[in-house]
């Protein structure tokens, strides 16, 4: 099983070139990161986690920044978005942010999507709350088209493309309706979100993994249904709190990757943490 992380780095945490580098010397599969622009100080949206929102909310690196630094300094870990708000991007801009680091990195590029929880983030952004999972999907058709090998137009409900030159192209070949890198779309479980998934993207990104036993049938009904490979289902739990009996729960589903979570913290801290996962890593807790 593939071991990656997920860290919320801050201005005040380890630094992406130091992590990366770490990661790749142990033998750690990929890191992801989350995004947030900001935290409005007026704010009702409850954090899903319950209590107070932690302090790195408001503080989190631009993800595409921080995965360009740490795929300057490796050359096999894996560059992951856990997630991007596609939502609050203007999709043209994120296409060229996507494939620039997809091209650059070698084709090592996750592209996590998610549709947020904080309802005020989003709607200084112009998003619409009650439409956000349907410009997602906006979002990606329009992505796709500007990915594809050829010039292709794209009109849809909240935003359209003319055929245009746009390159680089992203490194992955398509594969069945997914055109782009390696997508994950992030949520809880559901027939909206499923359907998605099987519309654009890989797989699934659940976060920490509870109810899979029961999800997973249900996702993979509905890929098979979709007319979908069903050997090309992927499931990676993420910010997953690691124990051997978990991940071996996890690998009896037929789950290949987990995300585990580091805490938000200096350098010594993170390589403590790194230090008690390695032997997930090295297999010996698996």
């Amino acid at each position: 099983m593939r071991i990656a992380v997920t860290i919320f780095l801050t201005d005040e945490t380890i630094t992406p070139v130091r992590l990366a580098r770490e990661l790749e010397q142990r033998g750690f599969a990929g890191l992801y990161l989350p995004e947030h622009t900001h935290i409005p100080v007026e704010r009702t949206s409850p954090y899903p986690a319950g209590g107070e929102l932690p302090r790195e909310y408001g503080r989190t690196l631009d993800p595409f920044v921080a995965l360009g630094q740490a795929a300057a300094v490796t050359e096999r870990l894996g560059l992951g978005t856990g997630i991007t708000l596609a939502a609050q991007h203007d999709p043209i801009d994120l296409a060229k942010q996507v494939a620039t680091l997809d091209h650059l990195s070698g084709g090592r590029f996750t592209l996590g999507l998610g549709f947020g929880w904080n309802v005020e983030e989003a709607a200084d952004h112009g998003v619409r709350w009650r439409t956000r999972r349907e410009l997602v999907r906006d979002r990606m058709g329009l992505m796709r088209a500007l990915w594809a090998e050829e010039p292709t137009a794209y009109e849809g409900e909240f935003g359209s493309v003319r055929a245009s030159f746009a390159y680089p192209k992203p490194v992955r070949k398509p594969r069945g309706p997914v055109i782009g890198p390696r997508t994950l779309v992030g949520g809880a479980a559901g027939p909206k979100l499923f359907g998605n998934i099987c519309e654009y993207a890989d797989g699934w990104l659940p976060i920490g993994g509870r109810g899979l036993t029961e999800a997973l049938p249900v996702l993979r009904t509905a890929w098979a249904d979709a007319g979908r490979d069903p050997g090309a289902l992927q499931v990676v739990p993420y910010a997953v709190r690691p124990s051997a009996g978990k991940l071996a729960h996890f690998a009896e589903l037929g789950v290949e990757e987990v995300v585990v979570q580091l805490p938000p913290e200096g350098e010594a801290g993170v390589l403590r943490a790194l230090d008690a996962f390695q032997t997930f890593v090295d297999g010996e807790g698996a």
